[in-house]
């Protein structure tokens, strides 16, 4: 496992071909109290998905399109379907930051229409899975991680065998792109910080150009 007990990280770190971690990037205290008001009007919440369950991790949008999902499919919709207005706007904040790690990773003229915001608690987990229902896979996803810190796993372009693991803290922010671009990823089952037992959950904000 890539760094995961490690206090000394390098600044940026290609952890697999095309993708990279950009270790204690952002402060984030800015952006938690960006999430506290974007969710007083469209809270966290578990969508159905197609297969007739509901997303085990807690989740919201902003910016133009939001991703959502249902018995019928997963899409990008202009409209929150919680409450049937749009999105709230993208706050300045976070587009200046998704656009400044995309350029510090390699990617030029990232231009996010789409963040999705979820929520982790202590005992959930995201099962490895693509970012497939974007329209343009030439734009890179950034990643942003905020409080309890997770195990994120890259399996390349199969969804199972043996992963590469890398321990994102509050502040990383992953990128990724190119040849990495469709690789199967996920995050595994989140657990008490035994140095930070007041920590209680992980805000992961991800950037995407949806259309």
């Amino acid at each position: 496992m890539l760094d995961l007990f490690s206090n000394s990280r390098p600044d940026k770190q290609e952890i697999y071909p095309d993708l990279f971690v950009l270790a204690n990037f952002v402060k984030t205290a800015p952006l938690l109290k960006e999430v506290e008001q974007i969710i007083e009007v469209s809270p966290f919440r578990k969508m159905m998905t197609p297969n007739g369950h509901y997303t085990g991790v807690a989740l919201t949008n902003c910016g133009e399109y939001g991703w959502t999902s249902d018995r019928k499919e997963y899409r990008y919709s202009k409209i929150d379907p919680l409450n049937g207005r749009p999105w709230q706007s993208m706050p300045d904040r976070f587009k200046a930051l998704a656009i400044e790690a995309a350029l510090a990773a390699g990617f030029e003229n990232f231009e996010p229409d789409a963040c999705l915001i979820n929520q982790y608690l202590i005992g959930t987990k995201l099962g490895s899975h693509q970012d497939k229902n974007e329209k343009d896979f030439s734009q890179p996803i950034v990643s942003v991680s905020i409080g309890l810190s997770a195990v994120f796993q890259i399996f390349g372009n199969q969804r199972a065998g043996k992963a590469v693991n890398y321990r994102l803290q509050d502040g990383d922010v992953v990128v990724w792109g190119k040849s990495a671009r469709l690789n199967y990823h996920g995050i595994r089952t989140l657990t008490v910080d035994k140095l930070n037992p007041t920590c209680q959950q992980r805000i992961n904000i991800t950037f995407r150009k949806s259309h």
